[in-house]
């Protein structure tokens, strides 16, 4: 039991196959191959720009950071020119915390620099791969045209294709339905000779007139015998004479 469900699942698969092998057009296949690696270009590219703004974003948080710094050192110099040291303090402290951002920031804009160039190398290395896919994609459709065009041709020619197979039916089918209403025609035409069959398009002879027609015909056959046979006695005779 399971050999025979293990043979039928192989041939369900294989008609499947053989099904989705029909309806699968190469150059569609082709097509939306490439459209897929467009997509996933678009997405590089979108990633790249991410970066890159999120980069700039970082860099102007840094330099107002480091604006900041500046002008805490500058207070902190002039609380200590005052006299106000634990201003002065207050702004040491500030810078300090300040110079920490600072670092982190840095640390943060190198790594998305990082992740920008990985970037950039990833999308060039995917364009290059993608214009040479879209060249091979055209060839390969460019042949596939051609050889189904062949094929085509070659099925026309040689009468294997299901049209031309169909045509040779049509044809053979009328041919027969000619040959059938020829022999019919030629039926009534011998069964009207015969008298079997009246035929109307005679206006309004009878059966009687047309019997009478070919008793006259014959009479008037016999006539024309008896007067060719006594032509070629009276030839005979005139010939014995003259000798």
């Amino acid at each position: 039991m399971a050999g025979l469900m293990s043979r039928a699942s192989t041939v369900v698969k294989a008609k499947l196959s053989k099904l989705l092998d029909r309806a699968e057009d190469p150059s569609e296949v082709l097509d939306y191959s490439y459209e897929q690696q467009l997509q996933l270009l678009q997405n590089v590219k979108r990633g790249v720009a991410d970066v890159v703004t999120a980069k700039k974003r970082l860099q102007l948080q840094t330099n107002q950071l480091e604006q900041s710094v500046v002008k805490l050192d500058t207070q902190a110099r002039q609380a200590l020119g005052s006299g106000r040291e634990d201003l002065a303090r207050q702004a040491v402290e500030r810078k300090g915390a300040v110079q920490q951002q600072l670092q982190g920031l840095d640390q943060q804009v190198q790594q998305l620099a990082g992740q920008q160039e990985k970037l950039v190398s990833s999308e060039k290395q995917l364009s290059a791969k993608i214009e040479s896919f879209r060249s091979q994609k055209e060839v390969i459709k460019a042949n596939y045209s051609a050889a189904e065009a062949q094929v085509r041709i070659g099925e026309a020619a040689t009468g294997i294709g299901e049209q031309m197979a169909d045509t040779g039916l049509a044809i053979q089918r009328a041919r027969e339905k000619t040959d059938q209403m020829q022999a019919r025609a030629g039926a009534i035409d011998e069964l009207v000779a015969a008298g079997t069959l009246e035929d109307f398009t005679a206006g309004d002879q009878t059966q009687l007139d047309r019997e009478l027609a070919q008793l006259s015909s014959g009479v008037q056959v016999d006539d024309e015998l008896a007067r060719r046979k006594a032509e070629l006695g009276a030839g005979t005779e005139k010939k014995e004479l003259e000798q």
